[in-house]
């Protein structure tokens, strides 16, 4: 059963595209002031760094023209399930919540983490609505939901 009704998909997925972009938009300015104090600790570095690896990690398996930030597949995209996909289903939407983690670590810790937190809700709204038309779309995606997880290998 589909969590978003077809007819408001469209809608609601441009709408949680544009939550996510302004949550994002939100963690950066917030984590301005410690930018450029060149206040930036070891573990903010270090989940930025495993953001963009797993970026790019994601890009070689996933090509850009492949996918796009809105969760409606593309009529000509392929469903990839090698490499990266093979654990995790939303590879891209786990290096945006590191690298807003690490954002969130150079902010005030209350408004940073509440960020993060509705940045992590948008995303997880985000990927069901994709889910949803993912399985519309290609009849082998329920069953390979069943053995990757959503954002982290062997948990979630």
């Amino acid at each position: 059963m589909a969590l978003f009704p077809t007819q408001k998909s469209l809608h609601t997925g441009t709408l949680l595209v544009l939550l996510q972009l302004g949550l994002l938009l939100l963690l950066t300015l917030l984590a301005l002031p410690a930018i450029f104090r060149f206040s930036i600790p070891l573990s903010a570095w270090l989940l930025a760094m495993i953001a963009v690896a797993l970026a790019f990690w994601t890009l070689r398996h996933n090509r850009v023209g492949n996918f796009s930030i809105h969760p409606k597949p593309k009529g000509s995209g392929v469903l990839v399930t090698g490499g990266l996909y093979h654990w995790i289903r939303h590879p891209m939407y786990s290096s945006v919540l590191l690298g807003a983690a690490a954002l969130a670590l150079l902010s005030n810790p209350l408004a940073g983490w509440a960020s993060w937190a509705a940045l992590a809700i948008v995303l997880l709204l985000k990927s069901s609505l994709e889910e949803d038309w993912l399985q519309q779309r290609h009849p082998g995606y329920a069953a390979y939901m069943q053995h990757s997880k959503r954002f982290l290998p062997w948990l979630f």
